[in-house]
């Protein structure tokens, strides 16, 4: 067994290992620009411009001050100032354009980003998604798609710029007097080890700057999610402690990571002092000695300006990169994510379903060793409605999960028509399932636009019909707007029974050959039960369908009852059956359906409270 000395030691070489990797993500991140070669060019070429004019200015002054000057050649200074106005003028718009031309590119490359990631969020299985947190998803997909954005949009540029003008500038100084250069890049050597240093400091420090911001997004999103629970039990103080604790770790992060780079740019000005002081000192004696001119010696002052101001520009841009290469690790790491349930190599379209659905004995666990399903038997002939019943946690949701493939069978098999639904595509599967679940779901939009994506192609007509067959039309024409009725972000600005006709509605529309129903009435009042019910009547009507409920009232005339307990499936049969065996059915059955005599129903003393017993349905 390991030790947490040892585990300490793993966690360390993850760390360092992560720290080295910044190289391959920086490439990864390049190879994005590819689809955008030619804007990329046109800001290369600029930036080729702007440093050629870097490295003629300082050459122009330490010109002008040798010949004309000291000759006191009034007309041959002028022109070289002209020409020195001309050279800094073509380096300034050359930046403007090539600034422009990488946050063109930058955002492109940023708006394909957000694409694959969604994309990859899509094809995820719910089981990867359920363990994740949705807040940190989300985070990734905005925050750290946006530090990517700080870096392309400004430092990226900054970043090419600084390093051809410093190339111009080395190459300047060589070609002027290689003596006066190399005791100039003397420097460079204290110079990569302070940015090495520094570098492995803040590629830690704004890792975890990165996963501190995920952890107060997915800690900001389920607090909002569940403020009506916290204000009902009155938990308003705690959340908020519990939301300062992790705010509080991501200011103390960002506090680290800025008190890393704050150091940077100080280390840079106290080398470029030094080395501007090995400027003058050496090029003072050699210029006493008449080995160069007093131009040169000027023009090198120039120079090491010019050679610093790169990397005082690198250090502008450190919390951006630094930020970015951070973020972009998180955002890698999703994008690489294999999906758990994948179409095979050969699996081929499902055709026009009958509807006869097969479990040949399926077991099923989310957790290695903890099977929530165990050796499930079940065929289902075409147009049956099957309902499946039990304690809650017995399996009801799981099992009729696995038939759209939303999780992979443990053992055993599904399938639809006698094919394995692991042999055919995962989109022509849920092409021919509908669903209709106990908490509905609606997008941000119009009524019309909620029921039609059930099938976009389906006209107006098309979806007024679907509406009418669920008992929905009356009450959307009483809206303000109608079908143009905006329902609001999860569909808040219309009622829970509202809401699950028009999900009822969508899965008229499109058409499906199975139907799973998961408590589809079980969140509703009487009056919307006996429409809904109606509804499901008429969507149930020559398809498969697995209806799940509490209510047995609304299962009695389903063709087979299945009851689940424990994940096994201890009973079978009609209502009538299983009632005449006097299981785990008629058990459920009584005590929901039990009614108790009349003395029971006055009202008696519990525990010091007053307490009256009521039947419920």
């Amino acid at each position: 067994m390991m030790g947490p000395g040892h585990a300490m030691m793993r966690v360390a070489q993850s760390e360092d290992e992560k720290a080295r990797d910044r190289g391959k993500v920086v490439r990864r991140l390049v190879r994005y620009l590819r689809p955008y070669w030619l804007p990329v060019t046109g800001a290369f070429v600029l930036t080729l411009i702007n440093a050629g004019a870097q490295a003629v200015g300082p050459f122009l002054i330490g010109r002008a001050v040798d010949i004309f000057i000291t000759a006191g050649d009034r007309s041959g200074l002028g022109n070289t100032m002209l020409t020195l106005i001309a050279v800094y003028s073509a380096g300034m718009l050359s930046m403007r354009y090539q600034i422009y031309l990488m946050s063109l590119a930058g955002q492109k490359v940023l708006a394909d980003m957000r694409v694959k990631i969604f994309d990859k969020v899509e094809e995820l299985s719910l089981q990867y998604l359920e363990s994740k947190e949705a807040g940190d998803l989300m985070s990734r997909l905005v925050n750290d798609i946006d530090a990517i954005n700080s870096f392309f949009s400004q430092g990226l540029t900054q970043s090419i710029g600084a390093l051809f003008a410093l190339i111009g500038v080395i190459v300047a100084m060589l070609a002027l007097n290689w003596q006066l250069a190399l005791a100039t890049l003397a420097i460079v050597p204290f110079m990569l080890l302070t940015t090495g240093g520094f570098a492995r400091l803040a590629r830690r420090a704004f890792r975890r700057t990165r996963e501190t911001i995920g952890d107060v997004s997915a800690d900001l999103q389920e607090e909002l999610d569940g403020v009506k629970v916290a204000q009902a039990f009155n938990r308003g103080e705690l959340n908020i402690r519990r939301f300062a604790e992790r705010n509080a770790a991501n200011r103390d992060a960002n506090v680290s990571a800025n008190a890393v780079t704050s150091a940077f740019a100080p280390a840079m000005d106290v080398l470029s002092t030094l080395d501007t002081a090995i400027v003058a000192g050496y090029g003072g004696f050699l210029a006493v000695n008449g080995v160069v001119t007093v131009g040169v010696v000027v023009a090198f002052l120039q120079y090491v300006q010019n050679f610093f101001r790169p990397i005082q520009t690198v250090a502008q841009v450190w919390t951006l990169a630094q930020s970015a290469f951070a973020a972009a690790e998180r955002v890698f790491e999703l994008v690489d994510t294999v999906a758990d349930i994948q179409d095979a190599p050969d699996a081929e379209q499902l055709p026009v379903l009958y509807g006869r659905v097969t479990f040949e004995d399926v077991t099923f666990a989310y957790e290695p060793g903890r099977p929530v399903l165990q050796k499930v038997h079940l065929e289902a002939e075409p147009g049956q409605t099957v309902a499946l019943v039990g304690p809650t946690g017995a399996g009801k949701s799981t099992l009729v999960s696995l038939i759209p493939r939303f999780y992979e069978v443990s053992e055993g098999g599904v399938s639809l028509d006698g094919r394995d639904v692991r042999q055919v595509t995962q989109e022509s599967i849920r092409a021919q399932i509908g669903m209709v679940l106990q908490e509905p779901f609606l997008f941000s939009g119009s009524v019309m636009e909620n029921v039609r994506y059930g099938r976009l192609d389906a006209t107006d007509e098309e979806v007024v019909e679907a509406a009418k067959a669920a008992n929905a039309h009356d009450f959307i024409t009483r809206l303000p707007d109608g079908y143009d009725t905006e329902v609001g972000e999860r569909g808040g600005m219309i009622s829970q029974g509202q809401r699950q006709l028009v999900s009822i509605a969508r899965a008229i529309l499109a058409d499906p050959r199975i139907l799973i129903l998961d408590e589809a009435t079980a969140s509703v009042d009487t009056r919307t039960e006996a429409l809904i019910q109606k509804a499901l009547a008429h969507l149930l009507a020559g398809r498969t369908s697995f209806v799940i409920a509490h209510r047995l009232s609304t299962v009695r005339n389903a063709d087979v009852i299945l009851a689940l307990d424990e994940g096994e499936v201890v009973e079978r049969g009609t209502h009538d059956d299983l009632l005449t065996r006097d299981g785990l059915y008629a058990d459920l059955y009584r005590r929901q359906f039990y009614v108790p005599p009349k003395e029971e129903e006055e009202p008696r003393a519990v525990g010091g409270h007053t307490s009256i017993a009521h039947a419920h349905d």
